[in-house]
């Protein structure tokens, strides 16, 4: 057998709305569904069990819709490039196609070592562009009416049959092979088409109507907001499906006279391109060598050990800041967090701790099912590091918790053991009188931890060294160590939130489900 079109399948784990699989198959070659798990990927800090699961999940329903269309998922295991090259010596590989990724800096070495190889050994690589972002700079100024008409092109229809290659495939790992641990997120979301496609349909049939008015409401943030983050992330629902449908939910609403439903999705659609801009500014930046993603080392904060106590402390809930512990305890136990909290958590840990960025993002997005390099980054660049014109916010945690949560409800949820103190000393327990604390059965260092450092006198020292800051040219270690007259400063890269909303539990659907709506509608006036 020779010739093969390997569709290669990486964060686009579904068959509808597939460039790649539909150029795969235009040739009219036998067609190879391959996905790889490289134990390189699981090696780095911001890869984690709760992502290897939502993986297989998402993986197992895409094998489902591959075999009701007379092929499967073949699997394999090592290093891309090895695997690539093992497949060609033994089957003959014409071409291989796959959609662009902006992931992190190891992404963008394995995509290189692929290129080389597939040069040298003669394979076509055929690159499909899902969510806007431009690969070549010539039209960046034109770049929202270029998203728009990708946005608006029709989607692809899922291919009724597959002319399979008769390559078999190997065992599928378990979390174990790469050394992941037990299952440590019991609220996850879980993966596959059917439960992304459920949860679209839930927001824009009612559940997203308050989307634009609660999402700073951590006890409401989950219920309103879509949570299609992760299933964007993974693929396993297109950027195009998703902007398709909400422009035509907001057709019908706005007819309806609804106007609440449509700003709500006019700042939903506003997000979805928002997260292929952001992915732009990546691309925009990146070099032959270099993706400028995770954020260098500014040089402002110590970087902070494995076993910091202050990181410790931060990754566990147990800062003795009630809002804080909420939200870290929240994001463990289901993988996903509202926007404001996640600059709650890593301002936090930057600007109170003043521990460099790195490392508390690394292992924040370990925690995020919906982890996007190219999105998470560059909101923790805008947040807590000098990228960009505006002065980053150095927020008073308590202030915030008053502010975000004023009845306490989140904060109860999560951090029970102050469940039994009012209100009025809920988001300060540390100003609580005795009394208080004494029916409420709190006990400083025994059922709560006393508060890691006085808030207000860390954030003016903050502000006061931030103000310092920005009067003097900040040079980043990676500019000291180019070449002499070479600026390798990051660019500046914009904050973008995303989608949010509850854990649904998907009822029994079919699985790979297509969209039943109407033709595509362009975008909303």
């Amino acid at each position: 057998m020779s010739g093969l079109h390997v569709v290669w399948f990486r964060r686009d784990l579904r068959v509808h709305d597939h460039a790649a699989l539909a150029a795969a198959l235009a040739s009219g070659a036998p067609v190879l569904p391959l996905y790889i798990f490289d134990p390189g990927l699981w090696s780095l800090p911001e890869q984690s069990r709760r992502h290897f699961d939502f993986l297989i999940e998402s993986l197992t329903e895409l094998d489902e819709a591959l075999r009701l269309r007379g092929a499967r998922l073949v699997v394999r295991t090592g290093r891309t490039a090895e695997v690539l090259a093992d497949l060609h010596r033994r089957h003959g590989l014409a071409a291989i196609h796959m959609h662009e990724e902006t992931g992190l800096q190891w992404a963008h070495d394995r995509d290189r070592s692929v290129r080389r190889w597939a040069l040298q050994a003669g394979v076509s690589l055929r690159e499909q562009s899902q969510t806007g972002v431009l690969q070549d700079r010539a039209g960046r100024d034109s770049w929202a009416a270029h998203w728009n008409e990708l946005m608006s092109r029709p989607r692809l229809k899922a291919p009724d049959t597959i002319r399979m290659a008769d390559v078999p495939s190997a065992p599928w790992p378990i979390a174990e092979d790469f050394g992941l641990g037990p299952d440590d997120c019991p609220e996850r979301q879980p993966g596959g088409r059917a439960a992304g496609v459920e949860l679209l349909r839930s927001f824009l049939s009612g559940r997203g109507r308050r989307y634009g008015q609660a999402l700073s409401h951590p006890t409401e943030a989950a219920d309103v907001s879509s949570r299609l983050s992760p299933h964007l992330a993974f693929g396993t629902v297109s950027a195009r499906e998703a902007v398709q449908a909400a422009w035509r939910a907001r057709v019908a609403y706005a007819e309806d006279g609804d106007t609440t439903f449509t700003q709500s999705l006019d700042g939903f659609l506003a997000r979805l391109q928002a997260r292929s801009r952001s992915q732009q500014a990546v691309e925009d930046g990146t070099s032959f060598d270099k993706r400028p993603v995770p954020p260098v080392r500014d040089g402002l904060r110590p970087e902070a050990d494995a076993g910091d106590p202050r990181l410790e402390a931060w990754l566990q809930g147990r800062t003795g800041f009630p809002f804080i512990d909420a939200a870290m305890r929240s994001l463990k136990a289901t993988g996903w967090l509202s926007a404001p909290l996640r600059v709650q958590l890593i301002g936090f840990a930057a600007w109170h701790l003043w521990m460099d960025p790195g490392r508390p993002a690394a292992q924040m997005a370990a925690l995020l099912t919906d982890f996007e390099a190219g999105i998470h980054y560059p909101q923790v660049q805008a947040h807590v590091m000098l990228t960009g014109a505006a002065t980053p916010r150095v927020f008073n945690p308590v202030k915030q918790s008053q502010d975000m949560d004023p009845d306490g409800a989140f904060i109860r949820r999560w951090v029970p053991e102050l469940a039994a103190l009012p209100t009025h000393y809920l988001h300060a327990p540390w100003e609580a009188p005795k009394a208080e604390l004494v029916r409420a059965g709190i006990v400083f260092g025994q059922t709560y931890p006393m508060r890691m450092l006085d808030h207000v006198a860390a954030g003016r020292e903050a502000r006061e060294r931030l103000a310092l800051l920005r009067r003097a040219p900040v040079i980043t270690q990676d500019r000291a160590r180019g070449e002499a007259g070479q600026d390798v400063r990051q660019p500046d890269l914009p904050f973008h939130g995303r989608k949010r909303g509850r854990t649904r539990k998907a009822p029994a659907m079919p699985v790979q489900l297509s969209f039943d709506l109407l033709p595509p509608a362009g975008p909303a006036s």
